[in-house]
């Protein structure tokens, strides 16, 4: 007869694998719509995503990488792209000499905005289907679920020091 915990933790690992479908399937729906947006504005999801991560405040290639949370490298490759396109720049980092700060040109933050009236249309949409509470609670727990997966990740990296 198996025991709670078997039973417990059998659910459990449906649950990890509903999610991470789920969340695979969203990941895919997402990158496909950000294409659409951004191609107009002579943009790839990739470069758009650098290029917002970077709209507030300038960040050095591994702060973009940790906001996006992908590969440094993949972030320098989309980076060096968008400085050869003209639409970011590298700036001198007072925090760090060789890490440069990666920022928007004028001509990038153009790009960005000509995909704001697609991203306002798709926002108001998503906000008609699910309704404004459901719509601030997906965030609200999608979000909730990644601090809590940094922090598992953060934990089994440092389990396996030695």
């Amino acid at each position: 007869m198996p025991d709670a915990h078997a039973a417990g933790t059998r659910a459990e690992q449906e649950l990890l694998s509903r999610t991470a479908l789920g969340v695979f399937r969203l990941n895919g729906q997402f990158l496909a719509v950000s294409e659409e947006l951004a191609g107009p504005a002579g943009l790839t999801a990739a470069r758009w995503q650098v290029l917002g991560a970077v709209l507030r405040e300038p960040l050095p290639v591994a702060g973009i990488a940790r906001v996006m949370g992908i590969t440094r490298q993949s972030v320098q490759r989309v980076a060096d792209l968008l400085v050869a396109q003209g639409l970011a720049e590298y700036a001198a980092n007072p925090a760090h000499r060789r890490a440069k700060l990666v920022r928007p040109t004028e001509e990038g933050r153009a790009a960005v905005a000509r995909i704001g009236p697609g991203h306002a249309d798709l926002a108001h949409r998503l906000a008609a289907e699910l309704g404004p509470e459901e719509f601030a609670e997906t965030v609200r727990v999608l979000e909730r679920l990644a601090r809590v997966m940094d922090t598992l990740r953060t934990g089994a990296e440092e389990g396996t020091e030695g």
